[in-house]
């Protein structure tokens, strides 16, 4: 029999990989997406953006708009002026600036109008006949530009508390034998996923419902209601499934109280799809950012010093953070760190979440830096990792709870042949091509968080869970399913799950790989409940196989109760409860979060615990191996192959394990060689706001992707086992990239992404 790639058979303790259950209802067109909803009597809505990035609008013509057959109104400033609260900046909301709530224009593509008419096409047409005039102001765009004002992250942000630092970094430094001095950069990225940000808005009396995809309902209902001075029981928030987030779909945007202001305002619904180009500027993105790194070792390649300082672009009012500081700070046993992270306030849009935010950048920059060390050290990069590998982290000395890392690299590496490199510079040819080997450490904390479930179980053995979780494409539907299965002794096909929905128990934010492990804690509680209470109605029954026995001991299997070679049947438990169906609502809190992180959910607010918290820490592993191939005369780049282990804890389901760490690191070669928001420095605006001109890879970019999962068991991360791993994949990939890229030509590229005018010369 062949083995299937997709579903590799499952280690120690890892889940079967089951097909998702939600499988053929993606295939066949027949889940149902928020823009896909049917509603009666539909208005459409168009969004109007601004053609400057700083200053003041001071008309807007609309006359001609208006003569547009089809148009039903046109929302300006003078539409709202106090109806809606500015915008909350925070978990749940991306940003404080307000667009039509007054007249000043904070960066360029900021939402000027809203024209809503009884067709898309009426509604499109009528905001290209909009036209404005502004006071407009000199811009700044980027580092360097003449008006940016640089802050230090931790005075500016509540949500970046200190810079990691441990020892005497400069007297280190100086007394190092081997020592390297480089900066790194990372240009701006935009989320570009297949399904389009949209609104649709509609009000049942005083209830407003938003079918919206999100990946923080929850968090959305509360905010939302803030914006439109209502309570959030008002507000229904419905996504129950997503067509590519990443991260963008997480904070909210100042466009959904808009929309939901309109469709008020009209006395019916009102859909607004984002069109792709207006996403570059009303949507989130990933940050800009710089690094300078300073590595000191010895001889014998032991790490003495570490400095990492990042730059990152953000807004005029919003101090959001990258911070990944906090993660390299972590990673190896440095000897002394120093770390500090700055912002830079241009005139841009709030960035916000992409996939792996923080290590994204700041891994890339300091494992590149890695790379470079190995080099001045003459010392194969692997072995150069492995002498610095920790046991515990070098700020406060507190173990890992589990490390995988060098086990990642040894059955990567023997996957991959690294023993086959030949370590010289531009050795290794095949015909014109010159072919380079690189390889770098993949890492993400493990994110745990608060998490509500409902879960049901009937007499025949039927469950349905309830959590109103994200199906944001990661498989977490069927995840919920089989851990239900396994707690209950039921077959997956019994099971099944409803999410995405405000009437549904809270749950977090989908994001910071906190889901998996957050979700299957929730549930694991709420089936031990059940299965409590079925085995004490067992037990405490006068007769019956299992009556007077140890009701901890007893199991769920296949649709019985069941202790050594004693079992009863399902049904005959319930009669003995007296009931045909239990139903158990239940509350998970991690161990670290306040005794209100539950309400507080509810509440919008999230206590996410990260894995540099607590006496132990807690990360996900990984070891990531490129082959480059450039060619010697075009110097076009390609990438034959690329391979992964990662070590995870628990891995419930090993192909939905697999897909998401191939999707990261086949977003890691994008990051390296493809992605970038280009800017017009002049006029802080974007110019390659479409699939045409941003470039993301094609089938033809990618060829041989191997993701090896390696057993891990940690028990201190959460009652599920599980660390994590739908970021992991896309850390440390473009520095793999970039090193086997030196490897094969001599040039260390240290601003991503590579292009050919890079190699050339």
């Amino acid at each position: 029999m062949t083995m299937n790639e997709a579903a590799p058979p499952a280690k120690e303790n890892m889940g079967e990989p089951l097909p998702r259950i939600d499988a053929r209802l993606k295939v066949t067109g027949k889940a149902s997406y928020p823009a896909d909803i049917p509603v009666n009597n539909l208005a459409h809505g168009m969004l109007v953006t601004s053609a400057v990035a700083r200053g003041h609008l001071t008309s807007l013509h609309l006359d001609q708009a208006r003569a547009v057959p089809g148009v039903i109104d046109i929302i300006t400033h003078e539409s709202i002026r106090d109806d809606l609260e500015t915008p909350e900046f925070g978990t749940s909301g991306s940003t404080s600036i307000g667009p039509l709530r007054d007249t000043k224009i904070w960066h360029d593509g900021q939402i000027i109008a809203l024209v809503l008419a009884e067709t898309i096409e009426a509604a499109r047409e009528g905001a290209m006949r909009i036209t404005a005039d502004y006071e407009a102001e000199r811009p700044s765009t980027s580092f360097g530009s003449e008006g940016t004002e640089t802050v230090a992250a931790a005075e500016a942000s509540k949500q970046f508390k200190e810079d990691v630092k441990a020892g005497d970094f400069n007297a280190a430094f100086a007394a190092a034998d081997v020592k390297i001095d480089a900066e790194y950069e990372m240009p701006t990225q935009h989320h570009n996923p297949i399904e389009l940000f949209s609104t649709t808005a509609y009000w049942r009396g005083d209830e407003l419902v938003v079918h919206e995809p999100s990946q923080n309902v929850y968090g959305w209902k509360v905010e939302i209601a803030r914006q439109l001075k209502i309570k959030p029981d008002q507000v229904r928030v419905v996504s129950p499934y997503i067509g590519g987030a990443f991260g963008s779909k997480g904070p909210i945007t100042p466009r959904t109280a808009i929309v939901a202001f309109a469709a008020r305002r009209l006395g019916r619904p009102v859909r607004c799809v984002v069109t792709r180009p207006q996403a570059f500027t009303t949507q989130t993105y990933r940050a800009e950012t710089r690094h300078h790194i300073q590595i000191g070792a010895s001889r014998d390649g032991k790490i003495t010093a570490l400095k990492h300082e990042g730059w990152e672009v953000t807004s005029r009012p919003d101090p959001y953070v990258v911070g990944g500081t906090k993660t390299t700070g972590l990673m190896y046993d440095y000897g002394s760190v120093l770390t500090k992270v700055f912002l830079v306030k241009a005139d841009r849009p709030t960035p916000s979440y992409m996939r792996s935010p923080p290590e994204t950048p700041y891994v890339y920059a300091l494992e590149s830096a890695m790379d470079e060390m190995a080099v001045a050290l003459n010392m194969d990069p692997v072995e150069f990792r492995r002498v610095n590998d920790a046991v515990k982290e070098p700020i406060e000395g507190r173990p890992f709870s589990s490390r995988s890392l060098m086990e990642c690299y040894d059955e990567a590496a023997r996957e991959f042949g690294w023993s086959k490199r030949n370590p010289d510079v531009g050795s290794m040819r095949d015909g014109d091509w010159l072919v380079g080997m690189g390889c770098a450490t993949a890492i993400y904390p493990t994110n745990i968080a608060p998490c509500a479930v409902r879960v049901s179980l009937t007499e025949d053995g039927r469950a349905r869970v309830q959590t109103a979780s994200h199906e944001i494409g990661t498989g977490v539907r069927t995840i919920a399913a089989q851990v239900a299965a396994e707690q209950l002794g039921l077959d997956v096909s019994a099971v099944e799950v409803e999410m995405g929905d405000t009437r549904l128990p809270p749950a977090p934010v989908a994001g910071g790989s906190n889901t998996t492990a957050s979700v299957s804690s929730a549930i694991i509680k709420a089936c031990g409940e059940i299965r409590e209470k079925l085995a004490r109605a067992a037990v405490t029954s006068n007769d019956g196989p299992l009556a007077g026995r140890d009701p901890h001991s007893i199991m769920l299997r296949e649709n019985k109760l069941v202790i050594g070679e004693s079992s009863q049947g399902l049904k005959d438990a319930f009669k003995q409860l007296g009931a045909g169906v239990i139903e158990q609502y239940s509350e998970f809190r991690p161990d670290a979060a306040s005794e209100e992180a539950v309400s507080n959910l509810y509440k919008g607010k999230l206590e996410m615990v990260s894995g540099d918290q607590g006496k132990k820490v807690k990360y996900a592993f990984g070891a990531e191996f490129v082959e480059v191939r450039v060619h010697r005369r075009t110097r076009e780049i390609r990438v034959p192959r690329i391979v992964g282990a990662f070590g995870a804890g628990r891995i419930m389901n090993t192909r939905t394990a697999r897909s998401q760490l191939m999707g990261g690191m086949i977003w890691g070669i994008s990051s390296a060689l493809h992605e970038a928001t280009e800017f017009d420095l002049r006029d802080a605006r974007v110019v390659n706001r479409d699939l045409q001109d941003y470039l993301v890879p094609v089938n033809a970019d990618i060829q041989d992707v191997k993701v090896i999962l390696v057993s891990e068991t940690d028990p201190d991360v959460n009652p599920a086992g599980v660390k994590g791993l739908g970021e992991l994949g896309n850390v440390g990939t473009a520095a793999a990239i970039t090193s086997a890229v030196y490897h094969a030509t001599g040039k260390r590229i240290r601003k991503l992404p590579i292009r050919i005018d890079n190699l050339i010369g």
